[in-house]
């Protein structure tokens, strides 16, 4: 259902920009699928975390991950269904993990954090930002401004983490970045079946100057 009605959206848009080529077309349909179909879920999302008594903490999981997640990038799953199950799994489960856990002492829970951060800083070096084959970053620009906004962000999460009093909202920022950075490596993408669109890219151009 959303897939069409996206298709038909592009196809309206087409009709009124006969300059758009299939390409970008392609993209314009990825973008309104990923828009159209997320804001269902994230409310969705919502909605169980206020079922399991854990609405704030949800939505803080959400909030507080979305800056970093922005510019670091990350894998898409291929069906809505498989979307929606691994959004609930990694944000309510943030949820539920960070309202029952509790750090032995600061100690553990520093050495934690600065780990988390000496290997987001690795991933984001290597992997930052992830894109995929639906939706590239091919621009030199904004793949550097998302790279460098990538360490801020992660940088602020875990500085977030080591001051913010409030023990459930620091362990909302240590598992989710954890998640995040660990969703834009090349482990994660093959066990997804997805490819970084970048990467094809180049592969696409050696390939025709050959």
């Amino acid at each position: 259902m959303i897939d069409k009605f996206c298709e038909y959206l592009t196809n309206k848009i087409r009709k009124s920009m006969p300059e758009i080529d299939d390409e970008r077309a392609e993209v314009i349909m990825y973008g309104m699928q990923l828009i159209i179909g997320e804001v269902p879920k994230i409310f969705l999302m919502f909605s169980i975390g206020l079922i399991l008594g854990l609405w704030w903490q949800t939505i803080f999981a959400f909030f507080l991950i979305l800056p970093y997640k922005v510019c670091s990038g990350g894998f898409h799953l291929k069906t809505h269904l498989g979307c929606f199950i691994c959004t609930n799994i990694v944000y309510c489960g943030n949820a539920i993990l960070s309202t029952m856990y509790t750090f032995q002492n600061d100690l553990v829970k520093i050495i934690t954090i600065i780990s988390i951060w000496i290997i987001g800083i690795i991933l984001v070096s290597i992997y930052a930002p992830a894109d995929t084959e639906n939706l590239p970053i091919l621009t030199k620009k904004e793949r550097r401004v998302k790279k460098i906004l990538s360490y801020v962000f992660l940088s602020i999460n875990m500085l977030g983490a080591i001051f913010i009093p409030n023990k459930i909202i620091a362990n909302l920022l240590i598992f989710g970045t954890a998640i995040q950075s660990i969703s834009i490596t090349s482990v994660a993408y093959k066990l997804t079946k997805n490819k970084y669109g970048y990467q094809e890219y180049l592969k696409a151009q050696e390939s025709s100057s050959i």
